[in-house]
Protein backbone atom coordinates (compact mmCIF):
# COMPACT_ATOMS: atom_id res chain seq x y z
CA UNK A 1 0.00 0.00 0.00
CA UNK A 2 1.59 3.35 -0.77
CA UNK A 3 2.13 5.62 1.82
CA UNK A 4 -0.26 8.42 2.23
CA UNK A 5 1.42 11.78 1.13
CA UNK A 6 2.30 14.52 3.62
CA UNK A 7 -0.09 16.81 4.79
CA UNK A 8 0.86 20.40 4.49
CA UNK A 9 -0.70 23.84 6.77
CA UNK A 10 0.66 27.55 6.67
CA UNK A 11 1.90 29.00 9.45
CA UNK A 12 -1.24 31.00 9.43
CA UNK A 13 -2.94 28.24 9.74
CA UNK A 14 -0.77 27.32 12.79
CA UNK A 15 -1.36 30.37 14.76
CA UNK A 16 -5.03 29.68 14.79
CA UNK A 17 -4.48 26.90 17.15
CA UNK A 18 -3.41 29.21 20.07
CA UNK A 19 -6.03 28.76 22.74
CA UNK A 20 -7.09 26.68 26.01
CA UNK A 21 -7.90 22.97 24.32
CA UNK A 22 -6.35 23.56 20.74
CA UNK A 23 -2.64 24.25 21.75
CA UNK A 24 -0.73 23.61 18.18
CA UNK A 25 2.94 23.65 17.97
CA UNK A 26 5.71 23.21 15.03
CA UNK A 27 9.09 21.57 15.93
CA UNK A 28 11.53 21.62 13.07
CA UNK A 29 8.67 21.73 10.42
CA UNK A 30 6.33 18.96 12.18
CA UNK A 31 3.15 20.18 14.12
CA UNK A 32 2.01 18.50 17.48
CA UNK A 33 -1.03 18.83 19.34
CA UNK A 34 -0.05 19.82 22.70
CA UNK A 35 -3.63 20.59 24.14
CA UNK A 36 -3.50 17.73 26.67
CA UNK A 37 0.16 17.91 28.06
CA UNK A 38 -0.74 21.28 29.53
CA UNK A 39 -1.48 19.36 32.68
CA UNK A 40 2.12 17.30 32.13
CA UNK A 41 3.86 19.60 30.96
CA UNK A 42 6.95 19.56 33.46
CA UNK A 43 7.82 23.46 32.96
CA UNK A 44 3.82 24.35 33.18
CA UNK A 45 1.45 25.01 31.01
CA UNK A 46 2.55 28.94 30.61
CA UNK A 47 5.24 28.39 28.23
CA UNK A 48 3.12 25.93 26.37
CA UNK A 49 -0.12 29.03 26.01
CA UNK A 50 2.48 31.84 25.40
CA UNK A 51 4.18 29.95 22.46
CA UNK A 52 0.94 27.73 20.79
CA UNK A 53 0.11 28.34 17.65
CA UNK A 54 4.08 28.87 16.49
CA UNK A 55 7.26 27.49 15.75
CA UNK A 56 8.47 26.83 18.62
CA UNK A 57 12.02 24.79 17.49
CA UNK A 58 14.33 27.52 19.27
CA UNK A 59 12.37 27.30 22.67
CA UNK A 60 12.51 23.52 22.55
CA UNK A 61 16.39 23.08 21.91
CA UNK A 62 16.79 25.47 24.55
CA UNK A 63 14.61 23.48 27.47
CA UNK A 64 14.92 19.98 26.83
CA UNK A 65 17.27 17.77 26.58
CA UNK A 66 18.49 15.29 23.47
CA UNK A 67 16.27 12.82 25.06
CA UNK A 68 12.71 14.59 24.96
CA UNK A 69 13.14 14.13 21.36
CA UNK A 70 11.92 10.54 21.16
CA UNK A 71 8.40 11.79 23.11
CA UNK A 72 7.35 13.80 20.70
CA UNK A 73 5.65 11.27 18.21
CA UNK A 74 2.97 11.03 20.47
CA UNK A 75 1.37 14.78 20.05
CA UNK A 76 2.57 14.70 16.42
CA UNK A 77 -0.91 15.84 14.03
CA UNK A 78 0.74 14.44 10.52
CA UNK A 79 0.68 17.86 9.24
CA UNK A 80 3.92 19.59 8.15
CA UNK A 81 4.56 23.29 7.78
CA UNK A 82 4.71 24.32 3.68
CA UNK A 83 6.66 27.78 4.63
CA UNK A 84 8.87 26.44 7.17
CA UNK A 85 11.95 28.58 7.17
CA UNK A 86 15.19 28.39 9.59
CA UNK A 87 17.08 32.01 9.85
CA UNK A 88 20.97 32.23 9.63
CA UNK A 89 21.05 33.45 13.49
CA UNK A 90 18.74 30.31 14.48
CA UNK A 91 20.77 27.84 12.04
CA UNK A 92 24.17 29.18 13.93
CA UNK A 93 22.23 29.18 17.65
CA UNK A 94 21.00 26.03 17.12
CA UNK A 95 24.39 24.44 15.99
CA UNK A 96 25.40 25.81 19.22
CA UNK A 97 23.20 23.65 21.06
CA UNK A 98 24.32 20.61 19.49
CA UNK A 99 27.97 21.33 19.99
CA UNK A 100 27.72 21.95 23.69
CA UNK A 101 25.54 18.70 23.61
CA UNK A 102 28.47 16.62 22.38
CA UNK A 103 30.99 18.32 24.45
CA UNK A 104 28.82 17.12 27.39
CA UNK A 105 28.47 20.59 29.12
CA UNK A 106 25.20 20.09 29.77
CA UNK A 107 25.61 16.97 32.28
CA UNK A 108 29.10 18.00 33.67
CA UNK A 109 27.66 19.87 36.90
CA UNK A 110 31.13 20.62 37.99
CA UNK A 111 31.65 21.45 42.27
CA UNK A 112 30.07 24.43 42.21
CA UNK A 113 27.02 23.32 44.19
CA UNK A 114 29.15 21.59 46.67
CA UNK A 115 31.29 24.40 47.00
CA UNK A 116 28.13 26.54 47.30
CA UNK A 117 26.83 24.34 49.79
CA UNK A 118 29.92 24.75 51.95
CA UNK A 119 29.51 28.29 51.99
CA UNK A 120 25.73 27.83 52.77
CA UNK A 121 26.88 25.44 55.99
CA UNK A 122 29.84 28.51 57.02
CA UNK A 123 27.55 31.13 56.65
CA UNK A 124 24.40 29.55 58.99
CA UNK A 125 26.94 27.55 61.58
CA UNK A 126 28.44 31.15 62.21
CA UNK A 127 25.42 32.90 62.36
CA UNK A 128 23.74 30.28 64.62
CA UNK A 129 27.15 30.43 66.90
CA UNK A 130 26.91 34.27 67.19
CA UNK A 131 23.51 33.93 67.98
CA UNK A 132 23.49 31.10 70.80
CA UNK A 133 27.48 32.21 72.60
CA UNK A 134 27.90 35.66 72.30
CA UNK A 135 26.07 38.54 73.62
CA UNK A 136 27.25 41.89 71.98
CA UNK A 137 24.93 43.73 69.85
CA UNK A 138 27.19 43.74 67.24
CA UNK A 139 27.90 40.58 66.90
CA UNK A 140 24.08 39.62 66.56
CA UNK A 141 24.16 42.77 63.80
CA UNK A 142 26.40 40.92 61.38
CA UNK A 143 24.91 37.48 62.07
CA UNK A 144 21.96 39.19 60.91
CA UNK A 145 23.87 40.08 57.65
CA UNK A 146 25.72 36.15 57.53
CA UNK A 147 21.97 34.95 57.21
CA UNK A 148 21.33 37.63 54.21
CA UNK A 149 24.42 35.90 52.33
CA UNK A 150 23.13 32.46 53.39
CA UNK A 151 19.80 33.10 51.47
CA UNK A 152 21.37 34.63 48.49
CA UNK A 153 23.63 31.24 48.37
CA UNK A 154 20.51 29.16 48.79
CA UNK A 155 18.76 31.30 46.44
CA UNK A 156 21.77 30.91 43.75
CA UNK A 157 21.08 26.94 44.47
CA UNK A 158 17.49 27.01 44.16
CA UNK A 159 17.38 28.83 40.79
CA UNK A 160 20.08 26.15 39.92
CA UNK A 161 17.92 23.25 40.61
CA UNK A 162 14.51 25.16 38.65
CA UNK A 163 16.82 25.00 35.61
CA UNK A 164 18.66 21.31 35.53
CA UNK A 165 19.23 18.99 37.96
CA UNK A 166 22.26 20.01 40.01
CA UNK A 167 22.07 16.36 41.81
CA UNK A 168 22.21 13.14 39.20
CA UNK A 169 19.18 11.62 41.48
CA UNK A 170 15.77 13.49 40.45
CA UNK A 171 14.38 12.83 43.57
CA UNK A 172 17.23 13.69 45.66
CA UNK A 173 16.93 17.03 43.30
CA UNK A 174 13.74 17.84 44.48
CA UNK A 175 14.46 17.55 47.99
CA UNK A 176 17.13 19.72 47.41
CA UNK A 177 14.90 22.54 45.80
CA UNK A 178 12.14 22.09 48.84
CA UNK A 179 15.29 21.59 51.07
CA UNK A 180 17.25 25.55 49.74
CA UNK A 181 14.08 26.75 48.51
CA UNK A 182 10.44 26.85 50.79
CA UNK A 183 12.79 25.15 53.93
CA UNK A 184 15.68 27.34 54.16
CA UNK A 185 14.54 30.80 52.46
CA UNK A 186 10.65 30.39 52.92
CA UNK A 187 10.04 30.82 49.15
CA UNK A 188 8.13 28.22 47.32
CA UNK A 189 10.08 26.49 44.50
CA UNK A 190 6.83 25.90 42.61
CA UNK A 191 6.26 29.86 42.71
CA UNK A 192 9.46 30.77 41.75
CA UNK A 193 9.48 28.01 38.60
CA UNK A 194 5.59 28.96 37.53
CA UNK A 195 7.15 32.68 37.74
CA UNK A 196 10.80 32.03 36.01
CA UNK A 197 10.11 29.93 33.59
CA UNK A 198 7.66 32.55 32.35
CA UNK A 199 10.45 35.17 32.66
CA UNK A 200 12.64 33.39 31.03
CA UNK A 201 9.99 32.01 27.80
CA UNK A 202 8.62 36.10 27.06
CA UNK A 203 12.06 37.59 28.27
CA UNK A 204 10.96 41.99 28.80
CA UNK A 205 7.80 41.47 27.30
CA UNK A 206 6.08 43.81 29.73
CA UNK A 207 2.51 42.00 29.34
CA UNK A 208 3.66 38.51 29.69
CA UNK A 209 6.78 38.90 31.49
CA UNK A 210 6.10 38.89 35.50
CA UNK A 211 10.04 40.14 36.35
CA UNK A 212 8.64 43.45 35.13
CA UNK A 213 5.33 43.80 36.15
CA UNK A 214 5.86 45.70 40.02
CA UNK A 215 3.00 48.32 39.89
CA UNK A 216 2.25 50.45 41.63
CA UNK A 217 6.04 50.40 42.94
CA UNK A 218 8.05 50.47 40.00
CA UNK A 219 7.52 50.74 35.74
CA UNK A 220 10.38 50.37 33.55
CA UNK A 221 8.32 52.20 30.44
CA UNK A 222 5.95 54.70 29.81
CA UNK A 223 3.67 51.82 28.16
CA UNK A 224 2.54 51.31 31.34
CA UNK A 225 0.81 54.32 31.64
CA UNK A 226 -1.52 52.82 29.60
CA UNK A 227 -2.90 50.49 32.39
CA UNK A 228 -1.24 47.52 30.19
CA UNK A 229 -3.02 43.71 30.94
CA UNK A 230 -0.61 41.28 32.83
CA UNK A 231 -1.20 38.03 31.25
CA UNK A 232 1.08 36.17 34.04
CA UNK A 233 -1.22 37.35 37.04
CA UNK A 234 -4.36 37.66 34.71
CA UNK A 235 -5.82 41.16 35.48
CA UNK A 236 -4.85 44.90 34.32
CA UNK A 237 -2.14 46.96 36.07
CA UNK A 238 -4.26 49.64 36.94
CA UNK A 239 -2.23 53.42 36.49
CA UNK A 240 -3.75 54.90 39.36
CA UNK A 241 -3.11 58.02 41.33
CA UNK A 242 -1.41 55.70 43.47
CA UNK A 243 1.02 54.54 41.45
CA UNK A 244 1.54 57.46 39.67
CA UNK A 245 2.55 59.06 42.81
CA UNK A 246 4.72 55.95 44.14
CA UNK A 247 6.52 55.50 40.67
CA UNK A 248 7.59 59.63 40.53
CA UNK A 249 9.85 58.76 43.35
CA UNK A 250 10.89 54.99 41.85
CA UNK A 251 14.47 56.38 41.91
CA UNK A 252 14.87 57.48 45.05
CA UNK A 253 12.54 54.12 46.53
CA UNK A 254 14.14 51.32 44.78
CA UNK A 255 17.08 50.13 47.10
CA UNK A 256 14.93 50.99 50.50
CA UNK A 257 11.70 48.46 48.56
CA UNK A 258 14.86 46.09 47.56
CA UNK A 259 15.57 45.84 51.33
CA UNK A 260 12.28 44.70 52.43
CA UNK A 261 11.57 42.39 48.63
CA UNK A 262 11.54 39.86 50.09
CA UNK A 263 8.22 40.02 52.08
CA UNK A 264 6.59 40.13 48.83
CA UNK A 265 8.35 36.69 47.47
CA UNK A 266 6.66 35.05 51.14
CA UNK A 267 3.32 36.29 50.11
CA UNK A 268 3.49 35.37 46.54
CA UNK A 269 4.53 32.08 47.57
CA UNK A 270 0.98 31.36 50.40
CA UNK A 271 -0.99 33.07 47.84
CA UNK A 272 -0.30 30.45 44.92
CA UNK A 273 0.55 27.87 47.41
CA UNK A 274 -3.06 28.58 49.10
CA UNK A 275 -5.30 29.42 45.67
CA UNK A 276 -7.27 26.54 43.41
CA UNK A 277 -4.32 26.73 40.58
CA UNK A 278 -2.51 23.28 40.00
CA UNK A 279 -0.03 23.22 42.12
CA UNK A 280 2.05 20.34 41.93
CA UNK A 281 3.34 18.94 45.08
CA UNK A 282 0.92 21.46 47.31
CA UNK A 283 1.84 19.31 50.36
CA UNK A 284 5.31 18.98 50.25
CA UNK A 285 5.55 23.12 49.14
CA UNK A 286 3.66 24.18 52.23
CA UNK A 287 5.26 21.55 54.73
CA UNK A 288 8.33 23.47 53.74
CA UNK A 289 7.25 26.52 54.32
CA UNK A 290 6.05 25.76 57.65
CA UNK A 291 9.56 24.34 58.61
CA UNK A 292 11.27 28.17 57.71
CA UNK A 293 8.23 29.56 59.49
CA UNK A 294 9.32 27.29 62.83
CA UNK A 295 13.09 27.90 62.76
CA UNK A 296 13.45 31.31 61.81
CA UNK A 297 11.16 32.97 64.03
CA UNK A 298 12.84 30.63 66.91
CA UNK A 299 16.47 31.03 66.20
CA UNK A 300 15.06 35.54 66.42
CA UNK A 301 13.33 34.31 69.77
CA UNK A 302 17.31 33.61 70.72
CA UNK A 303 18.03 37.23 71.06
CA UNK A 304 18.08 39.14 74.37
CA UNK A 305 15.59 41.52 73.52
CA UNK A 306 13.03 43.26 70.85
CA UNK A 307 15.58 45.46 69.65
CA UNK A 308 18.31 43.15 68.82
CA UNK A 309 15.62 40.51 67.47
CA UNK A 310 14.00 43.45 64.70
CA UNK A 311 17.74 45.22 63.90
CA UNK A 312 18.56 41.15 63.19
CA UNK A 313 15.44 40.61 61.00
CA UNK A 314 15.86 43.96 59.14
CA UNK A 315 19.76 43.15 58.35
CA UNK A 316 19.27 40.05 56.94
CA UNK A 317 16.04 41.05 54.69
CA UNK A 318 18.63 44.18 53.72
CA UNK A 319 21.64 41.80 52.51
CA UNK A 320 19.74 39.67 50.79
CA UNK A 321 17.94 42.97 48.89
CA UNK A 322 21.54 42.55 46.94
CA UNK A 323 20.04 39.36 45.28
CA UNK A 324 16.60 41.19 44.46
CA UNK A 325 18.60 44.21 43.08
CA UNK A 326 21.05 41.65 40.93
CA UNK A 327 17.95 40.38 39.66
CA UNK A 328 16.79 43.48 38.55
CA UNK A 329 19.93 44.12 37.05
CA UNK A 330 19.92 42.40 34.04
CA UNK A 331 16.89 43.14 32.53
CA UNK A 332 15.06 46.50 33.81
CA UNK A 333 17.71 48.63 31.46
CA UNK A 334 17.40 46.82 28.66
CA UNK A 335 15.05 46.51 25.55
CA UNK A 336 11.13 45.96 26.43
CA UNK A 337 8.23 45.15 24.42
CA UNK A 338 4.56 45.00 24.50
CA UNK A 339 2.75 41.81 23.42
CA UNK A 340 3.07 38.41 23.53
CA UNK A 341 6.28 36.56 23.16
CA UNK A 342 7.16 35.40 19.49
CA UNK A 343 9.47 32.30 18.48
CA UNK A 344 10.44 33.80 15.42
CA UNK A 345 13.05 36.24 17.05
CA UNK A 346 13.37 34.25 19.86
CA UNK A 347 16.96 34.57 20.25
CA UNK A 348 17.27 38.33 19.52
CA UNK A 349 14.90 39.04 21.88
CA UNK A 350 16.88 36.92 24.47
CA UNK A 351 19.46 39.32 24.03
CA UNK A 352 18.45 42.11 23.66
CA UNK A 353 16.46 42.13 26.72
CA UNK A 354 19.32 40.78 28.76
CA UNK A 355 22.52 42.84 30.28
CA UNK A 356 25.76 40.78 31.40
CA UNK A 357 27.76 42.03 34.26
CA UNK A 358 31.50 42.23 34.00
CA UNK A 359 33.42 40.51 36.73
CA UNK A 360 36.80 38.56 38.00
CA UNK A 361 37.03 34.79 38.12
CA UNK A 362 36.50 35.46 42.07
CA UNK A 363 33.74 37.17 42.67
CA UNK A 364 31.61 34.80 40.15
CA UNK A 365 30.06 33.10 43.69
CA UNK A 366 28.86 36.36 44.64
CA UNK A 367 26.76 36.77 40.98
CA UNK A 368 25.21 32.96 41.28
CA UNK A 369 25.75 32.76 37.03
CA UNK A 370 23.87 36.04 36.98
CA UNK A 371 26.96 37.91 35.39
CA UNK A 372 26.17 36.18 32.27
CA UNK A 373 22.58 36.49 31.83
CA UNK A 374 22.92 36.53 28.06
CA UNK A 375 24.55 33.08 27.85
CA UNK A 376 22.20 31.59 30.85
CA UNK A 377 18.91 32.51 28.70
CA UNK A 378 20.20 31.38 25.70
CA UNK A 379 21.31 28.11 27.18
CA UNK A 380 19.01 27.77 30.95
CA UNK A 381 20.16 24.16 30.91
CA UNK A 382 23.79 25.08 31.32
CA UNK A 383 25.42 24.62 34.58
CA UNK A 384 26.67 27.77 35.99
CA UNK A 385 30.45 26.48 35.97
CA UNK A 386 30.50 26.12 32.20
CA UNK A 387 28.95 30.32 31.78
CA UNK A 388 31.95 31.62 31.88
CA UNK A 389 33.74 29.34 29.17
CA UNK A 390 30.86 29.49 26.55
CA UNK A 391 29.59 33.55 26.86
CA UNK A 392 32.62 34.68 24.41
CA UNK A 393 31.03 32.34 22.14
CA UNK A 394 28.07 34.15 22.44
CA UNK A 395 29.42 37.18 21.76
CA UNK A 396 30.76 36.23 18.47
CA UNK A 397 27.39 34.76 17.54
CA UNK A 398 26.23 38.37 17.91
CA UNK A 399 28.98 40.33 16.38
CA UNK A 400 28.37 37.69 13.36
CA UNK A 401 24.92 38.52 13.17
CA UNK A 402 25.18 42.19 14.28
CA UNK A 403 23.06 42.04 17.56
CA UNK A 404 23.66 44.04 20.32
CA UNK A 405 25.67 42.59 23.10
CA UNK A 406 25.60 44.36 26.50
CA UNK A 407 27.76 43.90 29.36
CA UNK A 408 28.86 46.64 31.86
CA UNK A 409 30.23 46.93 35.11
CA UNK A 410 28.11 46.18 38.23
CA UNK A 411 28.28 49.46 39.27
CA UNK A 412 27.08 50.82 35.64
CA UNK A 413 24.57 48.59 35.97
CA UNK A 414 23.15 49.79 38.72
CA UNK A 415 23.89 53.35 37.29
CA UNK A 416 21.89 52.13 34.11
CA UNK A 417 19.01 50.58 35.75
CA UNK A 418 18.35 54.18 38.20
CA UNK A 419 18.71 55.75 35.20
CA UNK A 420 15.60 54.05 33.78
CA UNK A 421 13.42 54.07 36.62
CA UNK A 422 14.12 58.22 37.08
CA UNK A 423 13.42 58.34 33.07
CA UNK A 424 9.78 56.97 33.76
CA UNK A 425 9.35 58.64 37.37
CA UNK A 426 9.93 62.04 35.28
CA UNK A 427 7.50 60.88 32.34
CA UNK A 428 5.09 59.71 35.18
CA UNK A 429 5.04 62.95 36.33
CA UNK A 430 4.48 65.16 33.50
CA UNK A 431 1.98 62.40 32.75
CA UNK A 432 0.10 62.73 36.11
CA UNK A 433 -0.61 66.23 37.15
CA UNK A 434 -2.79 65.54 39.86
CA UNK A 435 0.45 64.94 41.95
CA UNK A 436 1.13 68.34 43.76
CA UNK A 437 4.63 69.66 43.45
CA UNK A 438 7.34 70.22 46.14
CA UNK A 439 10.28 71.96 46.21
CA UNK A 440 12.52 68.33 47.19
CA UNK A 441 11.36 67.20 43.96
CA UNK A 442 12.14 70.42 42.05
CA UNK A 443 15.22 70.56 43.80
CA UNK A 444 16.53 67.14 43.03
CA UNK A 445 14.98 66.95 39.42
CA UNK A 446 16.01 69.91 38.19
CA UNK A 447 16.99 69.88 34.84
CA UNK A 448 20.32 71.66 32.95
Amino acid sequence: MAAEPPKYISLRELSNHNKRGDLWISIQGKVYDVSDWTNHHPGGELPLFNLAGQDVTNAFVAYHPASAWQYLDRFFTGHYLHDYSVSDVSKDYRKLVSDFSKMGLFDKKGHAVFFTFSLMLILFSLSLYGILCSTSPWAHLGCGGLMGFFWIQSGWIGHDSGHYQIIPSRGFNRFVQILTGNCLAGISIAWWKWNHNAHHIACNSLEFDPDLQHMPFFVVSSKFFNSLTSYFYERKLNFDCVSRFLVSYQHWTFYPVMCFARINLFAQSFILLLSKRKVPNRGQELMGLVVFWIWYPLLVSCLPNWGERIVFVIASFSVTGIQHVQFCLNHFSSSVYVGPPNSNDWFEKQISGTLDINCSPWMDWFHGGLQFQAAHHLFPRMPRCHLRKISPLVRELCRKHKLPYNSVSFWKANALTIQTLRDAALQARDHSNPIPKNLVWEAVNTQG
